[in-house]
């Protein structure tokens, strides 16, 4: 009986420390599993046409953006397969900033481009995401498709 009170009291915790941690900071409670990989420095020309926009546009132009479609010409740096029956893609073209995370930007997808590749990502612009458990977009392309 100690036995399973001091498990529940030890899930009782992290539950409690998990809730009382911001969202910004969900590499503190999935262990940096979410660390998007360097996949060394990333220069890709913005993509052609009038829904053509890099990634820092996307991010910068959001509130004109929602609910269009948009023209990303980016390199994939992660692919997360298979989660709630999407593929989420990391996506950057070298605009954009770190400091401010505007320089990556998440598709959703049926499709699955390679890490490495350069693709373009036709989509529509989502604003103000929230899937619950602390994992909530600023801005989501969803609906993507991929061409190289």
């Amino acid at each position: 009986m100690r036995h399973w009170i001091a498990v529940a009291a030890t899930l009782l915790a992290a539950s409690l420390a998990c809730a009382a941690t911001p969202a910004d900071d969900l590499n503190s409670i999935h262990g940096n599993m979410i660390k998007t990989p360097d996949v060394g420095p990333v220069s890709v020309a913005k993509a052609a046409g009038a829904s053509g926009r890099t990634v820092a546009e996307v991010y910068s132009q959001s509130a004109a953006l929602k609910d269009k479609p948009v023209v990303v010409h980016a390199k994939v740096v992660k692919v997360v397969a298979g989660v709630m029956g999407k593929n989420w893609v990391h996506l950057r073209d070298g605009s954009g900033s770190d400091a401010e995370r505007t320089n990556d930007l998440v598709a959703t997808s049926k499709d699955e481009p390679a890490v490495g590749e350069v693709v373009l990502a036709k989509g529509v612009v989502r604003t103000d995401v929230d899937l619950g458990s602390g994992y909530s977009y600023r801005v989501l392309v969803e609906d993507v498709s991929f061409t190289k």
